[in-house]
């Protein structure tokens, strides 16, 4: 079975499955293992390396309106290499730092091919602020879905470290491409943006999986649909860079994954508070239905596609 046929498995066999984090007496704890195969491209530095696989476990803090307390990450190489070595634990300390988390170390193995496992904690409700976690299955019919930042960031980091890659030998903007590529992928987790949302939102994930796949997840917890308006959709600058047209850029944007930015609901009279109080931008894109309604794209049917570790 694929990635989604064992998450639906063990959603049947395990109650805590479904959110982004299990919460366990106001305790957020979540996990997420990256390869080197699959999710760092040629030119990802050990500092994005470090950076990326931390931010992913706190994204998910960030998803359920918690306060992002520390991090471990365990390091798996062929080989360990003095210099690559502190370098990931730079990023994966940096990025504890910008959340006003701490990173408070891991593991070390020899291992075939780099790989990192992550978990991050972070506190809400009893253990937190007050504030009680959000889940995916609260969303309402006439709330409106809100993302935070920009979409389509890892979509163009990707094409840039591919374009860099295929680069004659001396071509001096291959260094750019990676070094832009980089900068894209060390994405700061939405953990401020989530505690702004927390006390308002109905529902709320983080969008790894990508917009249109966080949709089908969001309906499916909440049994509702959804009407997104495709002009409203927050594309970043980059993914413009990258893509041959507008079409190609709102289909990157929408279904491509690994922004990490949060996908909310929240009822339209909120709206204004959530602005108000979050650190980023908060987009309005669409407005939520009633199941039999679906979930539409400027009117058309919104496929269940997003990425899928494999």
């Amino acid at each position: 079975m694929d990635e989604r046929g064992a998450l639906a498995l063990l959603d049947a066999e395990l109650e805590a499955v479904g959110d982004d984090a299990a919460v366990i007496d106001g305790l957020v704890v979540t996990t997420d293992m990256l390869h080197d195969r699959t999710d760092f491209p040629e030119g990802t530095t050990r500092y994005t390396a470090g950076w990326r696989s931390v931010a992913a476990s706190l994204s998910d803090v960030a998803a359920m309106g918690a306060t992002a307390t520390a991090a471990v990450a365990a390091y798996a190489a062929p080989a360990f290499d003095r210099e690559e070595l502190l370098a990931f634990v730079r990023g994966a300390s940096d990025v504890c730092e910008a959340v006003d988390a701490e990173y408070v170390g891991g593991d070390l193995d020899e291992h075939q091919e780099f790989t990192v496992a992550t978990t991050a904690i972070g506190r809400t409700g009893a253990g937190g602020d007050g504030t009680d976690p959000v889940p995916r299955s609260g969303a309402r019919p006439g709330d409106r879905v809100c993302v935070t930042g920009t979409l389509g960031r890892s979509a163009a980091a990707l094409e840039m470290f591919e374009r860099a890659s295929d680069a004659s030998a001396g071509d001096s903007s291959a260094a750019d491409l990676r070094e832009r590529a980089n900068d894209l992928f060390r994405f700061e987790p939405r953990v401020a943006a989530g505690r702004a949302l927390a006390p308002h939102a109905t529902a709320m994930m983080d969008s790894s999986d990508g917009l249109a796949r966080s949709l089908h997840q969001l309906s499916e917890a909440s049994d509702c649909g959804f009407a997104i308006d495709g002009d409203r959709v927050p594309i970043d600058d980059a993914v413009r860079d990258v893509a041959d047209d507008e079409a190609a850029a709102l289909e990157l944007a929408t279904t491509f994954g690994e922004d990490f930015e949060l996908v909310a609901t929240v009822p339209e009279d909120e709206l204004a508070a959530v602005r108000e109080a979050a650190d980023v931008p908060v987009t309005e894109i669409g407005t939520v239905l009633e199941r039999e309604e679906g979930i539409t794209l400027d009117g058309e049917p919104l496929a269940d596609e997003g990425y899928t570790h494999g």
